[in-house]
């Protein structure tokens, strides 16, 4: 139990992150360092760098997703902190005072520019306590080094981060209605609401390094894991169709046509010369289209036949997907679950788990 103290509590630390972590911090920290030193003439082996890019490296690399580590956070935050700083050293001549006033102000002028960055306040302080050099380049200091250390650390992690297939900078994607309408998806209009969430965040009355939109991404999530996790011995492979209609890829769009209509169906697996899963298509891709289905063939959704049921239902309530195909692992067509399905399978469920209707005398 003493030992927990020293457990990590970041969400979703994993070994391969904070090693990914610690390459972008080395490379970012270290090339920062070299071109500054170039820009400012003093030499590619003469290190240009201020202590807070430490502190901001932490933040771009390791959370890239905190709403602390994005582009203006940066940026914005360390410049105008060190600003801050550096004007409050211009008036106030009692370091101790000073330091304490210039970290203050830091902190409400960040707030006030939403470029909240911790590093941020190392700024500011450095403004005060840096000594001879920042003395002596004054008014200079917030700009060169500080902004131009923020900008080179920030296109270097944007860099590294897009070569290493992460989101940044982090932008919250929302759900949208695929018809159009004002309506929300229809897999946000059950369970609980974004106003449920403001009036939890209200009620807890805590500051979360989480951006709001992605907290009720999280807990959608969270709705839809425990969801499968109680369904569980529900699975693909025992509510599938399994005489699934399907085309060539060399089929004509005409013959695709009269396969949906015939069948009274939504979507057509797509399959090769050797009858392994190439796409789908339907009644959207093939109007307007004359030459093969090959050439208007969508990306399929698909999922094993031991996957559990449930987990389709993002899929299937996408607004997009009317089925998902289930393959085996040569991608060979097993079965096809429709939207109707899932929904017969649930219905089923929730009739088995609901208690008997007690007699009335």
């Amino acid at each position: 139990m003493a030992f927990r103290l020293f457990v990590p509590i970041l969400a979703g630390a994993t070994l391969r992150e904070r090693l990914l972590a610690c390459i972008g911090a080395t490379i970012g920290i270290a090339l920062t360092g070299v071109i500054s030193g170039l820009a400012m003439g003093s030499g590619a082996h003469v290190a240009m760098l201020v202590a807070p890019m430490g502190a901001s490296a932490v933040l771009l690399f390791a959370v890239p997703s905190s709403p602390l580590a994005q582009p203006w956070s940066i940026i914005g935050g360390n410049t105008i902190s060190a600003l801050v700083g550096v004007t409050v050293a211009h008036f106030v001549h009692n370091p101790v005072i000073a330091s304490g006033l210039a970290v203050a102000l830091a902190i409400a002028a960040m707030s006030f520019t939403r470029s909240l960055h911790p590093p941020g306040g190392a700024a500011a302080l450095t403004g005060v306590l840096g000594g001879p050099a920042v003395i002596s380049a004054g008014f200079l200091f917030p700009f060169v080094p500080v902004a131009l250390n923020s900008i080179i650390l920030v296109t270097l992690g944007f860099l590294f981060h897009k070569l290493s297939r992460r989101n940044y900078p982090h932008v919250h994607v929302p759900m949208a209605n695929s018809h159009g309408t004002a309506d929300r998806p229809p897999a946000e209009r059950v369970g609980f609401r974004p106003e449920d969430v403001d009036a939890a965040l209200a009620a807890l009355d805590e500051t979360f390094d989480i951006d709001r939109d992605d907290i009720e991404r999280l807990l959608r999530q969270v709705e839809l894991q425990a969801m499968v996790r109680s369904q569980r011995t529900l699975l693909c492979q025992d509510i599938m169709s399994r005489d699934v209609i399907s085309v060539p890829e060399d089929a004509s769009a005409e013959e695709a046509r009269k396969q949906l209509l015939d069948h009274n169906i939504r979507t057509l697996p797509v399959i090769d010369a050797e009858a392994r899963l190439v796409g789908a298509v339907g009644l959207r891709e093939l109007t307007g289209a004359t030459d093969t289905v090959k050439g208007v063939m969508s990306k399929a959704s698909t999922a094993s036949p031991d996957t559990p049921a449930m987990s389709l239902l993002p899929a299937l309530t996408d607004g997009r997907s009317h089925a998902v195909v289930i393959v085996d692992a040569g991608r060979h067509i097993r079965g096809l679950i429709t939207q109707t399905d899932l929904l017969a399978a649930a219905a089923r469920v929730q009739a088995a788990d609901r208690p008997p209707l007690k007699a009335v005398a």
